[in-house]
C-alpha cells in the first residue's frame, strides 16, 4: 500500500479541500494508495472566520505545532499532496524545503496572486513570489483550470490538468419538488455571495413580469426587488437534493486575475444534477459552457435578462440542455475521469 500524507490548509467543510482530496480517498484505496489528510485549519476555525467570530491566537499556534509534529513524521510516507500552501505567511524559499519526500503541489485558486494584494501589502516584499520555489520543487503539479496551468508550466514542466469534480454516483438528476415559481439558484460560500450583486438588477427586472424565486445557498443572499429570495445554510447531506430543486443555476463573476483563477466548480455541480446554467464569460467558464448547447455565456445586464428570460419561458429547452450539461460532466468533470489520472501520478513518484 502506498502512503500518501495530503497537506491541506482547511478541513473537509471548505469545498476545495472536500473536493481536491477527501473526496479520492476511497478511490485511492481501491487502487493501492492509502490518503491521510492533515489539515493545518480546523473546521472550527473556517465557520468563525466565515462568521466574522474572534480567533484565538492559542488556536492558531497549536495548529502550527500539530502541523509541525505531522511533518516530522513524514518519512512515514511515501510521497505527499500539498494543496495550497504548507504554512501561510512562511516565504516560498523556506517551504519548499520542508519536505523530503516526493510531492504534487495542487492548486484551484490563483493562489500566486494571494501576497500580492492590498490586504498583504507589508509583506508583499517577502511573499509576493511565494509560490515559486514550491511549485518548482514539485516533482509534479496539478491545476484545476488552464489559468492556472499556463502559469504554472512556466515554472515546472511537469504540469497536468485535474479539474475539480463532482462524483457522478452522488451526484445525480433526481425529481424536483414542484413549486409555482420558477426557481434560480446558486451555491457557493459567504467569500464569493458578493458576486450576486452582479445579476441582482436583472432578477428584478424580470421578475416585475416573472414569477422568480431565487435560492442562495452558503452565503449571505442580496435583497433583491420582486424576487422572493431564500437563503439557505450549507449542508453535504443535502446540497444535492437543493440543487435538484433549482430550475437554473448561475455563476456571476467579475473579469478580474483572480477571478479568471477560478475552476467553474458551481457550474460542474448545476450539470451534474441536469441543470442549465448561465455564467459570466470569465476563466474556464468559458470552457464548461458551451453557449447555447449546455447554457448560456452572459457578460451585460441585457444578456443576463435575455438568458435568464430564455430559460424562463422554455422548459424543453431547460431540459435539453440540462442533458447535455450532465453528459459534459459525465465526460469531463467527474470523479471516474480524473480519479485515475491522480492514481497514475502518485504511483509514477512513490
Amino acid at each position: 500500500m502506498i502512503k500518501v500524507m495530503g497537506l491541506a490548509l482547511y478541513g473537509d467543510k471548505a469545498a476545495s479541500t472536500r473536493y481536491r482530496l477527501f473526496q479520492y480517498k476511497s478511490l485511492l484505496e481501491e487502487n493501492g494508495i492509502e490518503l491521510e489528510v492533515f489539515s493545518l485549519l480546523s473546521n472550527e476555525y473556517l465557520v468563525k472566520k466565515f462568521n466574522g467570530e474572534r480567533i484565538s491566537l492559542i488556536d492558531i499556534l497549536v495548529s502550527v505545532f500539530n502541523r509541525i509534529k505531522i511533518l516530522l513524521k513524514q518519512k512515514k510516507y511515501d510521497c505527499a499532496i500539498v494543496h495550497c500552501e504548507i504554512f501561510p505567511l512562511l516565504p516560498g524559499k523556506i517551504e519548499s524545503l520542508i519536505l523530503n519526500i516526493p510531492f504534487i503541489y495542487d492548486f484551484d485558486d490563483a493562489f500566486y496572486l494571494k501576497y500580492q494584494s492590498k490586504r498583504f501589502q507589508f509583506t508583499s516584499p517577502f511573499l509576493a513570489n511565494k509560490f515559486l520555489p514550491v511549485i518548482k520543487r514539485a516533482s509534479f503539479v496539478t491545476a484545476g483550470n488552464n489559468t492556472l496551468l499556463n502559469y504554472a508550466n512556466s515554472i515546472n514542466e511537469n504540469v497536468f490538468l485535474l479539474p475539480t469534480v463532482v462524483d457522478t454516483v452522488r451526484y445525480k438528476v433526481l425529481k424536483k419538488t414542484v413549486t409555482n415559481a420558477l426557481t434560480v439558484g446558486w451555491i457557493g460560500s459567504p467569500s464569493t455571495a458578493p458576486y450576486l450583486k452582479g445579476i441582482s438588477k436583472s432578477l428584478s427586472i424580470l421578475a416585475e413580469s416573472q414569477d422568480i424565486r431565487f435560492v442562495v445557498i452558503g452565503g449571505k443572499a442580496p435583497f433583491i426587488k420582486n424576487v422572493d429570495v431564500i437563503e439557505l445554510p450549507w449542508n453535504e447531506d443535502t446540497e444535492v437534493n437543493e440543487i435538484n430543486n433549482f430550475d437554473i443555476g448561475v455563476m456571476p463573476l467579475p473579469d478580474n486575475p483572480w477571478e479568471r483563477g477560478k475552476c467553474g466548480f458551481k457550474l460542474i455541480q448545476y450539470m451534474a444534477c441536469g441543470l442549465p446554467v448561465i455564467a459570466s464569460p470569465v476563466g474556464v467558464n468559458s470552457e464548461i459552457v458551451e453557449h447555447g448547447v449546455n447554457g448560456f455565456l452572459a457578460e451585460t445586464q441585457e444578456e443576463w435578462e435575455t438568458a435568464l428570460s430564455t430559460l424562463i419561458a422554455d422548459s424543453d429547452l431547460r431540459q435539453q440542455m440540462g442533458k447535455a450539461g450532465r453528459e459534459k460532466v459525465e465526460r469531463e468533470y467527474s470523479l471516474q475521469v480524473t480519479g485515475p489520472k491522480l492514481v497514475a501520478l502518485l504511483k509514477s513518484i512513490s
